[in-house]
């Protein structure tokens, strides 16, 4: 049986008495080039959009409107973390650096937060617990994932207009195989994650074959 997110982890918390419940996602974790975008939602639990789900397992029409219908319905607020900060902290630090600008960045200040994830961020100063998997178990977390997915994907589509050629309108900036021949073809860019592999390998070789 297929597991649909619900809303028990939202209810478990509004047992204890926090009413304000945030759900936090980060989507670019992978991507060799742009920033780690994440989000925080507030659902209000008599307005919840229905079909919500992990970003991944919805078609982009889909994510679209949910996106749409979150942001009429519910507190939120997006978020980044720069490829700098990924170069400098690492991508799992540059990831809790975006989620807690996201929940910093909410109009109301929330509860409780429900994190995406097994580990909290260390400077997320609320009461918060990790959920595994949580965008295909938590509404309030799949909601996140689907703004951020969404404010990622149209930043990659921007990019792709200052870069042409490296596919990031298709990819989000994944080591596609497009992109990987991209780098190849016509080199590193400045949205280009330095510290990641590929990229640090194509500078690496660039250096040597450079008199």
């Amino acid at each position: 049986m297929t597991q649909i997110p619900d809303y028990s982890f939202e209810s478990a918390a509004r047992a204890r008495g926090l009413t304000l419940i945030a759900g936090v996602d980060e989507v670019g974790r992978g991507p060799l080039c742009g920033p780690v975008t994440a989000a925080a939602v507030v659902l209000d639990p008599a307005n919840i959009p229905a079909g919500l789900n992990d970003s991944k397992k919805l078609s982009a029409a889909k994510r679209a409107k949910l996106a749409a219908e979150i942001m009429q319905s519910a507190q939120f607020c997006v978020a980044h973390a720069s490829v700098e900060e990924i170069d400098e902290i690492n991508i799992l630090q540059a990831s809790h650096l975006a989620m807690c600008r996201a929940v910093a960045g909410l109009p109301t200040r929330p509860d409780h937060v429900l994190v995406d994830g097994n580990r909290l961020p260390r400077d997320l100063s609320l009461s918060a617990e990790a959920v595994v998997k949580g965008d295909g178990r938590s509404m309030s977390i799949a909601a996140a994932s689907i703004l951020a997915k969404e404010a990622r994907d149209l930043l990659m589509v921007d990019l792709a207009q200052q870069y042409p050629g490296y596919g990031w309108e298709r990819n989000a900036g994944y080591p596609t195989k497009d992109h990987l021949q991209a780098l190849l073809d016509l080199g590193v860019t400045p949205v280009h994650r330095r510290s990641f592999k590929p990229v640090h390998n194509i500078l690496c070789q660039a250096k040597y074959i450079t008199p």
